[in-house]
């Protein structure tokens, strides 16, 4: 920060000045970046006995050092400390790997986001990792699901896609007793939303890809632990040699500056076009948590702070073709693998194919939307004309 607070100061005035520290490299409001590989040492003396704040590129620069202090002043107190990964998926893959090896059995809620499970069905079962996964909605029931050799949780709140609530410090509680590690993919609702440590996570991972960068340009992951985890998830993430290229850092501290004022507008604008989905004849079921009409509305409300601008509609039945010339229409959709940047999208897909735990019958066709930072009318305006053709196609 500039100067350090008189008082303490809430998340949005954070965000814009942590990890900062313009004295230090001449009052210029952002850090340097630095590229990096190789650091040089002033003795012989002073290299064999490796005294230097940096050692080599890949192990961090000031650069990737005020991204880090930037997102555990994110996080809060009880983060001891944050890896910097390529991408969210190796995030959530080296996050893994620091609490479980071979031999051992870990838990996955069957809502989980697709390549998470992807990797525990391939290199974790190659490395001997069995996993079970839960039913999301399985709260303190998931006790009977432990095996002695149960060593992590894993959770994600709202579930990817089908936006189940888990009830994450009742499954904390269970594992917390068995001596398992819970893990927690936070994307959605990121710390400004959730407190995930507070909640009973101990590894809080979030796909910063896309709030974090918010401009659809960057790739991008991190895995924020408490004290706990801190220590095996930094072994883990060294002997992986695993790191980020300085500009996708740069891009991530910008974009964090301003992620409190996109996030909340995400929020609002999602919420308002979520309502007026409701309201359509051609809308079966809304799936967004921060609605009273979802079943996941108490533990939402109980728990988190607020919402993005991502979730899911189940259509009424209808045949591929007025499905297809819906999302033709629209203009201000794109039509794209992610979400969390300045625009809105809009995918098709069924989780029938993958779910082994729960059965996804959701009674018609499934669209997820990321609602972005276009005016609300203009969206709605766009919807109805995919409605309109929809019904056309009909």
């Amino acid at each position: 920060m500039t100067k350090p607070p008189k008082t303490p100061v809430k998340p949005a005035t954070r965000l814009v000045n942590a990890g900062r520290d313009p004295q230090s490299y001449y009052g210029f409001v952002n850090p340097p970046v630095y590229h990096a590989s190789t650091v040089l040492y002033p003795t012989a003396e002073d290299q064999v006995a490796h005294r230097s704040r940096y050692q080599y590129g890949r192990r961090g620069t000031p650069t990737t050092e005020a991204l880090e202090n930037a997102l555990r002043e994110m996080e809060g107190e009880a983060c001891a400390g944050v890896a910097l990964l390529p991408s969210g998926l190796a995030a959530i893959t080296t996050a893994l790997m620091s609490v479980a090896g071979a031999g051992d059995h870990i838990l996955v809620t069957d809502s989980v986001y697709r390549p998470t499970r992807n990797f525990c069905e391939g290199v974790f079962k190659r490395m001997g990792v069995e996993t079970t996964y839960y039913d999301p909605l399985i709260g303190d029931g998931i006790a009977a699901l432990f095996q002695p050799n149960t060593r992590a949780v894993f959770t994600e709140a709202p579930g990817s896609q089908s936006f189940e609530m888990q009830d994450i410090p009742a499954i904390a509680k269970v594992a917390h007793d068995r001596g398992a590690v819970v893990l927690m993919d936070n994307t959605w609702a990121t710390p400004l939303y959730f407190d995930a440590f507070e909640h009973g996570v101990d590894l809080s991972i979030q796909a910063g890809t896309k709030y974090i960068g918010g401009h659809s340009d960057i790739m991008f992951g991190c895995v924020a632990a408490n004290a706990k985890t801190h220590g095996p998830l930094k072994e883990t993430y060294h002997a992986l040699g695993l790191c980020v290229g300085p500009d996708d850092i740069y891009l991530a501290l910008r974009g964090l500056r301003t992620m409190g004022v996109r996030l909340a507008r995400h929020n609002e604008s999602g919420l308002a076009i979520a309502r007026w989905l409701e309201s359509r004849p051609e809308v079966r079921r809304v799936l967004h948590p921060g609605l009273p009409s979802d079943p996941g509305h108490a533990i939402w409300k109980r728990d988190f702070t607020g919402a993005c601008g991502l979730f899911s509609i189940v259509l009424e039945p209808c045949h591929d073709k007025a499905v297809y010339a819906f999302m033709n229409e629209l203009a201000l959709f794109g039509m794209g693998f992610s979400w969390g940047g300045f625009e809105s999208l809009c995918i098709l897909f069924d989780c029938a194919e993958y779910r082994t735990a729960t059965l996804w019958a959701p009674g018609g066709p499934t669209l997820r939307l990321h609602i972005g930072l276009e005016d609300p009318g203009d969206l709605i305006a766009d919807l109805e004309r995919g409605f309109a053709a929809m019904k056309a196609a009909s």
